[in-house]
């Protein structure tokens, strides 16, 4: 099995003794700064993805635009359908997880939820305690991980979201009971570039995944309906989709950028008697917000439905 690289391994080791008793998700800023601002020990890093959809390819993507080097990245699929845009980035490609696993030091595990089990069973002879092992399948908890999982392993559960793919990510990850803050703080160095990356508890992914995860196609849906509004009042289609599409990036990197609550920005674009007003009255007729909130909360429950699945799924 390929050694750890000297460097990284100090370094990791070092990082251990000087956050040792910090606080639950309360990372030293010293701490964390220090990781991302040392480009040497993420280009010592090796890599793995079992796994090459576009959840993969996204964080692929992101951690290239950092300090890891495409040479210290490898890619598994039980087909090559995905795999050569990976080629593209300058990523080495295999169908073994097995490969994957033995030269690796992060693993992400980007499959779909039913296939966890089968993937950890396959790789968990080979997992060690120099691997970090950080699951993106929707609904699996912690516990499913850490129960496939050799006893002690270092588990993380990581839930991003489709605009990865253009480092416009929005992460939330969780710690499992042997990951420690720095193994947080170095997922957070390899993560950043791929958006906002954030921390919390196991019980937050979940919903994250109802408003980010899955919010993402609900944004789209408002697009496409934005955009379909302008056709019915006369605007040729692509320029519709076009500003539409233009509307909602400016309109969010507003809302990011500026700090304000949405309600504040929404009423500063509202003039008495306006225009915006009425359109207003007319989307919370048809309940907008409503089933909006309701979305959110459906896409929630089933993240968790298909938590218990794999819980009892992994028991068989």
């Amino acid at each position: 099995m390929p050694k750890v690289p000297p460097t990284w391994r100090s370094r990791r080791e070092d990082k251990n003794k000087r956050t040792a008793g910090s606080a639950a998700w309360c990372v030293d800023a010293a701490g964390l700064s220090d990781i991302k601002m040392d480009p040497e020990m993420d280009s010592q890093l090796k890599v793995g993805f079992i796994g090459a959809g576009n959840m993969a390819f996204g964080i692929a993507k992101g951690i290239l635009s950092g300090n890891v080097l495409p040479v210290n990245v490898k890619v598994s699929a039980p087909s090559s359908r995905n795999l050569g845009r990976f080629q593209e980035l300058g990523i080495a490609v295999t169908h073994s997880n097995i490969e994957v696993i033995c030269g690796s030091d992060v693993v992400f595990v980007a499959v779909k939820p039913h296939l966890v089990p089968l993937v950890l069973n396959e790789i968990s002879q080979h997992v060690t305690d120099r691997h970090i092992i950080v699951s993106v399948a929707a609904g699996v908890t912690l516990a499913t991980l850490e129960e496939l999982l050799p006893e002690n392993s270092v588990a993380i559960r990581l839930m991003p979201n489709l605009p990865c793919v253009v480092q416009e990510g929005a992460l939330l990850f969780a710690r499992g009971s042997h990951a420690k803050q720095e193994d947080g703080a170095l997922l957070r160095s390899l993560l950043h570039r791929c958006g906002l990356v954030e921390e919390g508890p196991e019980a937050w992914i979940d919903i994250h995944t109802g408003v980010s995860g899955s919010g993402v196609a609900f944004v789209y849906l408002f697009a496409e309906a934005l955009a379909e509004g302008a056709v019915k009042m006369g605007m040729p289609s692509a320029l519709a989709h076009s500003i539409a599409s233009q509307t909602v990036l400016g309109a969010g990197r507003l809302l990011r950028d500026s700090g304000k609550h949405p309600a504040q920005l929404r009423s500063e674009v509202c003039t008495p008697g306006g225009t915006t007003i009425y359109g207003l009255h007319t989307l919370e007729q048809g309940g907008l917000r409503a089933s909006t909130m309701s979305a959110v909360e459906s896409a929630t429950e089933r993240a968790r439905e298909l938590g218990r699945k794999s819980a009892a799924g992994s028991r068989k």
